[in-house]
């Protein structure tokens, strides 16, 4: 019972998302409504942790599965894409690549940030 509360918790968070990609004229997709909504809950404390830990757990866990659709809706769209195959894929790397630097460069400005605040807190 504990994982469909949680479970039911995540559905109304989400559709609250729903909501305000409708109310909203931004081109923001519903979904990243709903993960701000869910991370605002988590860090003011208005949702607890442990109200949606274990379900949240399970529903990563299975995450790659969801992605067997999509790989099939491209395989059936194979004539349509082999005209820009080449365009797609540069695409895609110069994506991840900026991805990933960006978020090396970002995790690198936390860390030492919290070094720094670390460092003052020791020399009180």
């Amino acid at each position: 019972m504990k994982y469909i509360k949680q479970f039911i918790l995540i559905l109304v968070i989400s559709f609250m998302g729903e909501i305000l990609k409708y109310l909203l004229p931004l081109p923001i997709p519903a979904s990243i409504y709903g993960m701000v909504l869910l991370f605002t809950g988590l860090m003011t404390g208005v949702i607890k942790l442990e109200s949606v830990k274990e379900t949240g757990v399970f529903l990563i866990e299975i995450m790659p599965v969801m992605f067997i659709p999509a790989g099939v809706g491209l395989m059936t769209s194979w004539e349509t894409l082999r005209a820009i195959i080449v365009p797609v894929s540069v695409i895609t790397v110069i994506t991840i690549i900026t991805v990933m630097i960006a978020t090396g460069w970002v995790s690198q400005v936390m860390i030492r940030r919290a070094k720094k605040a670390e460092g003052m807190k020791d020399g009180e």
